[in-house]
């Protein structure tokens, strides 16, 4: 079937739009070659694959654009690259098509790669998740504030789905019912042997539009189902501040965990009839965070209400089917509902959460821990709200952190009470990136290279890299490695003026920030470390300084006011730097606007420092880490989350790592002193009050006020700097100013990151399936 492919595109093209390849649109292509593509699945796609299926619940899938990656996967991009060539088409043309949004950050993408795996290795791992409107937000900026605007990412239509009307659900709240209507994405397996699914599930109304009201001129009313329906999927983490927003969510929340449930149900009726005795052998369902963690409880409702299962042996069953992946330290992040809110959206299910906190209750009795004082710390009904992790812990048979740090805090620190008495259930999993879309489709140039180099076995095996190592004193080779960086640093620079209209100079460092924004993250210490670094090049304390851009991507969250007060600092230091003539060949800095997959696609392969400086002890794992280190990065980094086996597998020497660890953190968390290192350091003092002397403006909004009230003076909820930023501030501007220094020695600064490359294997998600696969699914 492969070798129609061409022709099929012709065809669809000729069929929908009576047009040939020159004479169709952008859009139209792209659909007629998506549409050829998924002619060339067969019928080897569905949903109903012999033996244990996992499925993989997650409020977030940030699959980016799809077409590139299913070409490659499918075997057909060579034969779309000389259909485009023999029209005189640019490849490229489809990177204007935006990609779904269905993401905010690590999470998102995570999932994505474990489903690019599983298809790959041949394990069924099907996706479960919301298939939401407009996604995330598209993000602009205006007079260095981020601003917000739907993101409608399914304008150009979405020829990759398939609507599943004859399988929709119903799903019940208290004051209303809507349909959960299916939308397949077939997840195919690199060579295409594999083909699995992400099933989103759509919200519509029982009934979509009222007549009679409309006939009586009640035109908000006869809409009005339609309207609170299709709000469910509208928008992915919709503002929650206001008690309509936490309820919106956990409709959310409520609405893919149901609908996902009562799919399985189904189908698992239909081959093995009313014997559940076999549910948690047929399926493994994984939660990915605490936003699906309201499975729990409705699975034991559907099996006792609909199915007639005893509760206790409906519990019994949600423990062996349920796993639980845990992605923070903070118990901020850490899910909880208020019970009436709860009650007031889903009382169904509250009741059952009620039975679950009973049977806790009796387990901790049985193992001595009797007291209100000893049961205090795992219940998961307490003080009038339902804490989602204890829930999730407590009915899983399986917890697990994303990164060796991080699982080691949660056992000793975090969930140290859970693993004393389930010291079996807790793993493992170091988070990993998928080498098909970050490696062999974002860098070709570095892709062909490696494969030239020791053949293409790493596509599939990523540990292969590790043969490169041989080459590491070659200087021939360290430059041809060099140019292709060079390459990569050319066009990202030609994509940004395309995109933002700023021009950058390729043959500057490349020193790349891109992340969800949030103060933990840092991105706050990037900008001092950048003011501090503009005061030592104009007051002649810094020379010799290697020219340096300083590149940032990052929302958010609309609601998040700080770190909308962190954007619009950034954006304002790059004004006064950029616009100063004298740093002009030296210093420069670009905020890239709606920071996405297609972008990360780009910035990675350009990078030549990493920047991974989220405080210690807080980043559960990191994946963006992965991406650069395996396009050829050095990590400028502090010793969190997937950092620490970033350093141990590529080795210290070729990184650069700074700042306070984890355990001196923890000595100093109720004796530090952020105003005495402002009131003792003069570099310090300087750049932090820029926030308020008039160095920068935040417009009359008082947004920066507000952040150097927050690291000198704490707010009512924090301690004064409580991500240590000032206590980091000089360790950082040290080891950025030593990457500089290393910079100007060309071969050993590439035979680092060449290094980097080469020890990239253990971060293939490939590997993280497997040994979910082996140690948590039993697969």
């Amino acid at each position: 079937m492969a070798n129609n492919f061409k022709s099929n595109v012709t065809m669809v093209l000729d069929f929908d739009y009576g047009k040939t390849m020159k004479e169709a649109t952008i859009i139209e292509r792209y659909n007629a070659v998506s549409k050829a593509a998924m002619k060339n699945l067969g019928k080897d796609w569905s949903l109903s694959a012999p033996g244990k299926k996992v499925c993989y619940l997650s409020a977030e899938f940030l699959i980016g654009r799809l077409i590139y990656s299913n070409l490659v996967n499918m075997g057909l991009f060579h034969q779309f690259s000389e259909l485009m060539s023999e029209n005189n088409l640019d490849i490229r043309s489809f990177e204007d098509i935006e990609d779904a949004a269905l993401g905010n950050g690590g999470l998102g993408r995570l999932a994505a790669c474990f489903l690019d795996s599983g298809a790959t290795l041949g394990i069924t791992l099907n996706g479960y998740g919301i298939r939401y409107k407009y996604g995330l937000f598209k993000q602009y900026f205006e007079e260095g504030f981020q601003k917000e605007m739907p993101d409608d990412w399914q304008r150009f239509g979405d020829p990759w789905s398939v609507r599943k009307e004859e399988e929709k659900v119903r799903i019940d709240y208290k004051n209303q019912s809507v349909y959960a209507v299916p939308y397949d994405i077939p997840v195919i397996g690199y060579g295409g042997k594999k083909v699995n699914t992400l099933r989103l599930w759509q919200a519509e109304p029982l009934e979509s539009f009222n007549f009679e009201l409309f006939n009586e001129q009640k035109y908000d009313k006869a809409n009005k189902n339609k309207n609170e329906a299709e709000a469910i999927s509208s928008i992915l983490y919709p503002n929650d501040d206001t008690e309509e927003g936490k309820k919106l969510r956990l409709k959310q929340e409520y609405f893919f965990s149901s609908a996902t449930l009562q799919d399985l149900l189904i189908k698992y009726k239909q081959k093995h009839g009313n014997d559940f005795t076999h549910f948690s052998s047929e399926y493994a369902i994984q939660l990915n965070d605490t936003h699906p963690v309201v499975a729990i409880p409705e699975l034991v409702r559907l099996l006792k209400e609909q199915e007639r299962i005893s509760t206790t042996k409906a519990i019994r069953i949600a423990k062996e089917t349920f796993a639980y992946t845990n992605h923070t330290v903070m118990a901020e992040a850490l899910e909880k509902w208020n019970e009436s809110l709860f009650k007031s959206v889903i009382p169904n299910v509250y009741k059952y959460v009620v039975q679950i906190q009973k049977s806790l209750t009796k387990e901790l009795e049985l193992r001595g821990k009797g007291t209100e004082d000893q049961q205090r710390i795992y219940n998961i009904l307490d003080n009038n709200t339902i804490h989602m992790a204890r829930l999730a812990i407590y009915t899983s048979h399986s917890t697990n952190g994303v990164a060796k740090l991080h699982t080691e805090i949660l056992k000793h620190t975090a969930l140290k009470e859970w693993y004393e008495i389930y010291p079996e259930r807790f793993h493992n999993m170091t988070n990993g990136i998928t080498q098909r879309r970050w490696l062999n489709l974002a860098n070709m140039e570095l892709a062909g290279f490696i494969t030239d180099k020791i053949g293409s076995g790493w596509i599939t095996n990523l540990d292969r890299l590790k043969e490169l190592e041989k080459f590491s004193e070659d200087k021939n080779i360290i430059k041809e490695f060099g140019d292709i960086k060079r390459i990569k640093k050319r066009q990202l620079a030609e994509y940004i003026e395309k995109q933002e209209g700023v021009h950058i100079n390729p043959d500057f460092i490349f020193d790349i920030q891109v992340k969800r924004l949030h103060e933990y993250k840092r991105q706050l210490l990037n900008a001092f470390s950048i003011l501090d670094i503009y005061f030592g090049i104009k007051e002649g304390r810094i020379t010799d300084f290697n020219p340096t851009v300083f590149i940032f991507g990052a929302k958010a969250a609309p609601g998040y006011y700080r770190a909308k007060g962190i954007i619009k600092y950034i954006n304002e230091i790059g004004k006064l730097i950029n616009q100063d003539p004298e740093v002009k060949d030296k210093l420069q800095v670009v905020f890239v606007q709606n920071y996405n997959v297609s972008y990360a696609e780009k910035l990675a392969p350009a990078a030549d420092v990493s920047e991974q400086i989220s405080t210690a002890g807080t980043e559960a794992s990191g994946t963006g880490n992965m991406k650069f280190m395996l396009n050829g990065a050095v990590t400028l980094g502090t010793y969190d989350g997937a950092n620490v086996e970033i350093v141990e597998q590529a080795g210290e020497e070729n990184n650069y790592i700074f700042g306070a660890r984890v355990e001196e953190l923890d000595r100093i968390k109720d004796t530090y002193d952020a105003k005495g290192i402002y009131d003792t350091n003069p570099r310090v003092k300087r750049v932090l009050d820029t926030l308020v002397d008039g160095t920068v403006s935040d417009g009359g909004t008082g947004m920066f006020a507000e952040l150097y009230q927050s690291l000198l003076y704490g707010a009512s909820w924090h301690k004064p700097d409580h991500y240590f930023i000032l206590l980091d501030f000089i360790s950082y501007c040290d080891e950025k100013l030593r990457v500089n220094k290393d910079y100007a020695d060309a071969f050993l600064f590439r035979r680092k990151c060449f290094l980097n490359t080469a020890n990239a294997g253990k971060f293939s998600s490939d590997r993280t399936i497997k040994d979910y696969a082996k140690d948590v699914w039993m697969v």
